[in-house]
């Protein structure tokens, strides 16, 4: 397989997206391990190298001169925690010696997010336009759309495919292409390396913008490889087929 698939003119390279000399990366979900602790679950804070070691294997092959981080930046709804604090900033601080501008789009985690931004002189966006190429997190139709826009890229969903591995089914994060409102719609896996996401197969999505699932292709990335499955009826109808 290529180490790249183009969707609608954009590049995946792993779990970013590129458009022209821009990335694209969405829910990094910064502070999780702290909220899962807070459940009970002790993990340690290991997705901050993860992220960094990724993005760092990207932008080798992608050359970009600037990133979007379309939403969800950190994780807890409510507070900001020591380690999204931390961790935000460091990787903003991280970027700004890589990429020669940084947007950062709001998403439906980010309420206390603007707080950690001012730090570093950014602004949440609601939504990015990047030529004909409409960025927004996912969790939200906007209310007014550029008449030149084409495609419009979200996050938010964290799609994945349940891959069956002879007695085990195994989680691949995975890239969406279809479309809304006559619109081309792509949908962004997430970034964290802590979630593989939610296994479109067999789970409800969430996002507004993603009204038949059945209709969309599926691009799975595993270990810098794209893997292009075809329509998610077709799968399915594989897996009722084998199953049978």
């Amino acid at each position: 397989m290529d180490l790249s698939t183009k969707i609608f003119d954009a590049e995946i390279i792993n779990n970013a997206l590129k458009i022209e000399d821009t990335l694209i990366i969405s829910d990094l979900h910064f502070g999780y391990e702290t909220s899962l602790n807070n459940q009970g679950l002790m993990i340690p804070q290991y997705q901050f190298d993860r992220v960094l070691s990724s993005l760092e294997n990207i932008q080798k092959k992608a050359n970009a001169k600037n990133i979007i981080l379309n939403g969800d930046i950190k994780h807890n709804f409510g507070s900001i925690s020591k380690q999204e604090w931390k961790e935000v900033l460091s990787f903003i601080d991280y970027l700004s010696d890589i990429y020669v501008d940084i947007k950062v789009i709001k998403g439906n985690h980010d309420t206390f997010t603007q707080y950690i931004l001012n730090k570093r002189d950014l602004i949440l966006e609601d939504e990015v336009i990047l030529d004909k190429y409409l960025i927004t997190h996912g969790h939200a139709i906007p209310e007014n759309i550029s008449e030149n826009v084409e495609t419009i890229v979200i996050g938010h969903e964290h799609p994945c495919i349940g891959i069956r591995n002879q007695e085990r089914v195994e989680k691949v994060k995975a890239f969406l292409k279809g479309e809304w409102n006559g619109y081309n719609l792509i949908v962004t896996p997430s970034f964290t390396p802590i979630s593989h996401g939610s296994d479109i197969l067999h789970e409800k999505t969430i996002s507004p913008f993603i009204e038949d699932v059945l209709e969309f292709e599926v691009f799975a990335v595993e270990e810098d490889e794209v893997f292009p499955f075809g329509f998610v009826k077709d799968i399915l109808n594989i897996e009722q087929y084998e199953n049978y």
